[in-house]
């Protein structure tokens, strides 16, 4: 008998793991599909930076980074040094840390597997869909249906990418870049929630939309950390009301 219900209890316990699983699958298909058309530059830039397509699609494998993929092959086809690629990579991504620490307290109970396994699929899609919810609705597997399924999704992007890439020039002309600023509106504006990050937003914003005018370099960083001050002034003053 108690065989029984340890085989009926493990089944439930696997058909309520696949419910989670397929439901964070689903909550990042519409992310999946504004990021399509970023993957694909992803993959083209690729072999336009000349990567051979085994490279190119390791590089969408192994960093799965869209931001720094970008911003990586187009330093390699300006001959940009090792060190400074590099460098740049690694403050374009450093945004990452924030997101670890700010999903601490969800992801330090769980097994080392599961940690190391969540930190890698870790992106700004992962942390928006899960952060919005409270710390106790966190499910394990339902972050890994959004990361997995959103890796896949970015994988399958680049390999077409890098299909076209090799067939059709320039396609970086074709305007697809767009994507990006759609995907990451997408991500910031469900997330808005109080004065305090709204005026972090409209801070970044402006001062991003004012650097880049002005030729400012650095200034998507500088507009960056300015934000931040300002929102982090607002929240306390909002406090101290």
């Amino acid at each position: 008998m108690s065989s029984q219900i340890e085989i009926e209890s493990s089944r439930n316990d696997k058909a309520h793991s696949w419910h989670h699983f397929r439901r964070g699958a689903l909550d990042a298909s519409p992310l999946c599909l504004a990021v399509m058309p970023w993957g694909l530059l992803a993959g083209s830039f690729a072999i336009e930076a000349g990567l051979d397509p085994f490279q190119a699609q390791a590089m969408s494998a192994i960093v799965f980074a869209g931001a720094a993929q970008l911003a990586a092959t187009g330093m390699m086809k300006a001959d940009a040094s090792l060190w400074i690629l590099m460098m740049t990579t690694a403050i374009i991504t450093s945004r990452h840390l924030l997101y670890s620490l700010s999903m601490r307290d969800r992801i330090s109970p769980l097994p080392a597997k599961w940690r190391f396994g969540l930190g890698f699929l870790l992106t700004d899609e992962l942390f928006a869909v899960t952060a919005g919810k409270p710390p106790e609705d966190f499910n394990r597997w339902y972050a890994l249906g959004v990361g997995l399924w959103f890796y896949i999704c970015w994988n399958v992007a680049s390999f077409v990418g890098i299909v076209a890439g090799e067939l059709i020039p320039n396609l970086e002309n074709v305007g697809l870049e767009f994507a990006i600023a759609a995907t990451f509106i997408a991500i910031v504006v469900p997330m808005v929630k109080n004065i305090p990050t709204l005026a972090t937003v409209i801070t970044a914003l402006v001062l991003s939309v004012a650097f880049e005018s002005l030729h400012v370099d650095g200034g998507m960083m500088i507009a960056s950390v300015l934000a931040m001050v300002v929102g982090f002034f607002c929240h306390e003053w909002r406090d101290a009301l």
